[in-house]
């Protein structure tokens, strides 16, 4: 069950019914490379475009703001996470959509964070590639400052990425474009996030 936030006395189902949509967290999680925030960015566009209201919330935007006081450390990912989970739930108590772009490395964290968001909002994607494409695609020299001690406790090199035993969807991004990946998101997603009239009577 997710979080009960009471400032309000408009209710989340009133919100949705305004917004015409169903809140749900679509968490996306995979390496660093993988294509997570490629394909958020992607998603955000074609649903803006369809008339949903979303938020992208993306891991390295987050560490440069709302969480830049967090280290690498087990227990600063696992806080990491925890804050922009709490952030997930209070946008869906809001009657919004979120698109989270975040590594996730263990399935205890994607476990807290699908509690805190609460199970019947939460759609977890696995974005899926092999270590080494990852690090092919690292425009941003993450890899090769983990290989050369510069980083620690990067994940996938010197720190672990557990692979989700229970995604829903699981997006295998070595060997599908980015366009025929957004068609497999859109056909999963859209079903669950179109406003269902007969299920929120007002």
């Amino acid at each position: 069950m997710a979080n009960s936030y009471i400032a309000s006395k408009i209710s989340k189902e009133q919100k949705e019914s305004r917004l015409q949509q169903t809140a749900k967290s679509i968490w996306m999680t995979g390496l660093s490379g993988a294509g997570k925030t490629t394909l958020g960015l992607a998603l955000e566009k074609e649903l803006f475009q369809r008339g949903f209201f979303i938020q992208l919330l993306d891991g390295d935007d987050v560490r440069t703001g709302l969480n830049r006081d967090l280290t690498y450390s087990e227990e600063g990912r696992t806080e990491n996470i925890r804050r922009i989970a709490e952030v997930n739930a209070l946008y869906n108590n809001s009657g919004i959509i979120t698109i989270s772009c975040f590594i996730s490395p263990t399935n205890a964290i994607r476990y807290m964070a699908r509690k805190i968001i609460g199970p019947e909002n939460f759609i977890e994607v696995f974005v899926k590639a092999p270590l080494s494409l990852c690090e092919k695609r690292d425009v941003k020299g993450y890899y090769l400052k983990a290989r050369q001690g510069l980083i620690k406790e990067f994940t996938g090199i010197d720190s672990p990425f557990e692979e989700p035993e229970h995604s829903d969807l699981v997006l295998e991004t070595s060997s599908d474009t980015v366009e025929e990946t957004i068609q497999r998101m859109i056909a999963f997603i859209l079903p669950q996030i179109q406003y269902n009239k007969a299920k929120n009577p007002q």
